[in-house]
């Protein structure tokens, strides 16, 4: 099943922030993406909002939309975010350690063939996992809502930050649910606060 139309134009333009195609600071035209996908201008608004909303554009009046000036600060606050809605996951319900070892091998699969969008994919999806496990819609919802696969994208690009290099970030993790360790939130938390940039 195709995704939504809105949902493909706002993963065009996602792939474009990645590339460096725009650049912060540059105008996404409405109309030119309109014209260059063959599409009317209304699922391109529609994405262009959600794309807003996740803080990685922003539009005005007079300028239209524009790709922000992200910083460091910016991406810390997204971490932080995120480690505290795992921590928050992990109480409600832990995951069945199985369930992560398959995320775990495409991740050592895409390092193994130099795949950086591989890396990220599998490493996103070890986490998602961990939320998806607490049985509790809302908080998949807030988390999802972070963008957690772009933002790492880009910090990668923007920040030059160290990608999910290797399995062995996310290994002692896995042994951590396997023993049910008492100390896996602080654990969980510093993981991901390891590749927040310092502001």
């Amino acid at each position: 099943m195709r995704a939504p139309l809105r949902d493909q134009i706002k993963q065009m333009v996602v792939d474009g922030l990645i590339s460096g195609r725009w650049a912060p600071g540059d105008r996404i035209v409405e109309r030119r993406v309109a014209t260059e996908l063959g599409v009317s201008q209304a699922p391109v608004r529609e994405a262009l909002r959600e794309l807003e909303a996740l803080r990685l554009i922003e539009s005005s009046p007079n300028k239209g939309a524009q790709v922000r000036g992200l910083t460091r600060a910016d991406l810390r606050e997204v971490y932080e975010v995120r480690a505290g809605l795992e921590e928050t996951a992990i109480r409600l319900g832990r995951p069945d350690p199985a369930a992560l070892r398959p995320h775990l091998h495409g991740l050592q699969q895409a390092i193994a063939s130099g795949s950086l969008r591989g890396q990220v994919r599998h490493g996103v999806a070890f986490h998602r996992e961990i939320v998806r496990a607490a049985g509790n819609e809302v908080l998949l919802s807030v988390w999802e809502s972070l963008g957690v696969e772009i933002w790492t994208h880009l910090s990668i690009r923007l920040f030059r930050m160290r990608p999910h290099e290797n399995s062995r970030d996310h290994e002692p993790l896995v042994e951590a649910f396997e023993r049910d360790d008492p100390d896996l939130g602080p654990l969980l938390r510093a993981h991901i606060l390891d590749y927040a940039p310092e502001p």
